[in-house]
Protein backbone atom coordinates (compact mmCIF):
# COMPACT_ATOMS: atom_id res chain seq x y z
CA UNK A 1 0.00 0.00 0.00
CA UNK A 2 1.32 3.20 -1.25
CA UNK A 3 0.18 5.76 1.67
CA UNK A 4 1.77 8.57 -0.35
CA UNK A 5 -0.33 8.32 -3.37
CA UNK A 6 -3.20 7.32 -1.66
CA UNK A 7 -3.61 10.18 0.27
CA UNK A 8 -2.40 12.60 -2.52
CA UNK A 9 -5.85 10.88 -4.56
CA UNK A 10 -8.00 11.08 -1.58
CA UNK A 11 -6.99 15.33 -1.54
CA UNK A 12 -7.37 15.43 -4.97
CA UNK A 13 -10.31 14.73 -5.14
CA UNK A 14 -11.87 17.59 -2.61
CA UNK A 15 -11.33 20.59 -4.93
CA UNK A 16 -14.66 22.14 -5.35
CA UNK A 17 -16.60 20.07 -2.95
CA UNK A 18 -17.92 20.52 0.44
CA UNK A 19 -14.75 19.27 1.58
CA UNK A 20 -12.49 21.93 0.43
CA UNK A 21 -15.20 24.45 1.71
CA UNK A 22 -14.71 23.10 5.41
CA UNK A 23 -10.41 22.21 4.57
CA UNK A 24 -10.65 18.62 5.53
CA UNK A 25 -6.88 17.66 4.57
CA UNK A 26 -6.66 13.42 4.42
CA UNK A 27 -3.03 13.00 6.91
CA UNK A 28 -3.18 8.92 7.35
CA UNK A 29 -3.74 5.94 5.68
CA UNK A 30 -3.25 2.23 7.15
CA UNK A 31 -4.31 -1.01 6.98
CA UNK A 32 -7.70 -0.59 8.45
CA UNK A 33 -8.03 3.29 8.85
CA UNK A 34 -7.71 6.82 7.33
CA UNK A 35 -7.76 9.61 9.34
CA UNK A 36 -8.31 13.21 8.26
CA UNK A 37 -7.74 17.07 10.02
CA UNK A 38 -10.30 20.25 9.84
CA UNK A 39 -9.75 22.86 11.65
CA UNK A 40 -12.18 24.57 13.76
CA UNK A 41 -12.85 28.37 12.88
CA UNK A 42 -15.92 30.73 11.92
CA UNK A 43 -16.45 28.68 8.79
CA UNK A 44 -17.50 25.44 10.71
CA UNK A 45 -19.34 27.53 13.67
CA UNK A 46 -22.47 27.54 14.29
CA UNK A 47 -24.09 30.60 15.65
CA UNK A 48 -22.69 30.45 19.05
CA UNK A 49 -19.19 30.27 17.98
CA UNK A 50 -18.95 26.40 18.64
CA UNK A 51 -18.10 23.92 16.12
CA UNK A 52 -21.00 23.11 14.03
CA UNK A 53 -22.31 19.39 14.01
CA UNK A 54 -23.67 19.56 10.50
CA UNK A 55 -19.84 19.91 9.93
CA UNK A 56 -18.71 17.39 12.00
CA UNK A 57 -21.01 15.01 10.49
CA UNK A 58 -19.57 16.12 7.07
CA UNK A 59 -15.96 15.43 8.21
CA UNK A 60 -17.31 11.56 9.62
CA UNK A 61 -18.57 10.90 6.28
CA UNK A 62 -16.13 11.93 4.31
CA UNK A 63 -13.78 10.20 6.38
CA UNK A 64 -15.86 7.06 6.44
CA UNK A 65 -16.80 6.86 3.00
CA UNK A 66 -13.13 7.63 1.92
CA UNK A 67 -11.96 4.85 4.12
CA UNK A 68 -14.16 2.23 1.61
CA UNK A 69 -13.54 3.33 -0.94
CA UNK A 70 -9.61 2.96 0.22
CA UNK A 71 -9.94 -1.01 0.27
CA UNK A 72 -11.95 -1.46 -2.87
CA UNK A 73 -11.30 -1.66 -6.13
CA UNK A 74 -13.10 1.92 -7.29
CA UNK A 75 -12.59 1.03 -10.98
CA UNK A 76 -15.34 -1.85 -11.12
CA UNK A 77 -16.89 -0.80 -7.23
CA UNK A 78 -19.05 2.05 -6.17
CA UNK A 79 -19.18 3.12 -2.26
CA UNK A 80 -22.26 4.99 -1.34
CA UNK A 81 -22.77 6.09 2.36
CA UNK A 82 -26.69 4.54 3.58
CA UNK A 83 -26.59 5.19 7.32
CA UNK A 84 -24.94 7.82 9.60
CA UNK A 85 -25.09 8.14 13.47
CA UNK A 86 -23.83 10.70 14.95
CA UNK A 87 -23.07 11.78 18.95
CA UNK A 88 -21.26 14.95 19.96
CA UNK A 89 -20.12 14.93 23.57
CA UNK A 90 -17.71 17.79 23.79
CA UNK A 91 -17.40 21.14 22.15
CA UNK A 92 -14.97 22.59 20.53
CA UNK A 93 -14.17 26.84 19.48
CA UNK A 94 -10.74 26.85 17.61
CA UNK A 95 -8.18 25.09 17.12
CA UNK A 96 -8.74 21.69 14.92
CA UNK A 97 -10.19 18.06 14.82
CA UNK A 98 -9.48 15.14 13.73
CA UNK A 99 -11.91 11.97 12.30
CA UNK A 100 -10.23 8.39 12.42
CA UNK A 101 -12.24 5.77 10.40
CA UNK A 102 -11.93 2.46 11.69
CA UNK A 103 -12.87 -0.96 10.21
CA UNK A 104 -15.63 -2.84 12.21
CA UNK A 105 -17.19 -4.57 8.91
CA UNK A 106 -15.47 -4.92 5.62
CA UNK A 107 -17.59 -7.21 3.88
CA UNK A 108 -17.93 -7.81 -0.06
CA UNK A 109 -21.22 -5.53 0.04
CA UNK A 110 -21.64 -3.66 3.25
CA UNK A 111 -19.11 -1.72 5.20
CA UNK A 112 -19.55 -0.46 9.30
CA UNK A 113 -16.89 2.23 10.36
CA UNK A 114 -16.44 3.71 13.26
CA UNK A 115 -15.27 7.05 13.39
CA UNK A 116 -13.48 8.66 16.33
CA UNK A 117 -13.60 12.81 16.19
CA UNK A 118 -10.76 14.05 18.81
CA UNK A 119 -9.35 17.43 19.39
CA UNK A 120 -5.40 17.90 19.71
CA UNK A 121 -5.28 16.77 23.11
CA UNK A 122 -7.29 13.68 22.09
CA UNK A 123 -10.41 14.57 24.10
CA UNK A 124 -13.65 12.93 22.32
CA UNK A 125 -15.50 15.47 20.36
CA UNK A 126 -17.83 12.94 18.59
CA UNK A 127 -18.30 9.55 18.21
CA UNK A 128 -19.41 8.36 14.89
CA UNK A 129 -20.85 4.87 13.07
CA UNK A 130 -21.31 4.86 9.24
CA UNK A 131 -22.60 2.07 7.33
CA UNK A 132 -21.48 2.10 3.42
CA UNK A 133 -22.74 0.14 0.37
CA UNK A 134 -20.35 -1.53 -1.92
CA UNK A 135 -22.17 -1.74 -5.33
CA UNK A 136 -20.66 -2.64 -9.17
CA UNK A 137 -20.77 -0.09 -11.26
CA UNK A 138 -22.86 0.13 -14.16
Amino acid sequence: MNTTKILEKLNSLNKNTLMETLEIEFIEVGNDFVTAKMPVNSRVHQPFGLLHGGATAALAETVGSSASAVFVDTNVKVVKGIELSINHVKSKKEGTVFATAKAIHKGRTTHLWEVRIVDEEENLISLCKITNIVLDKK
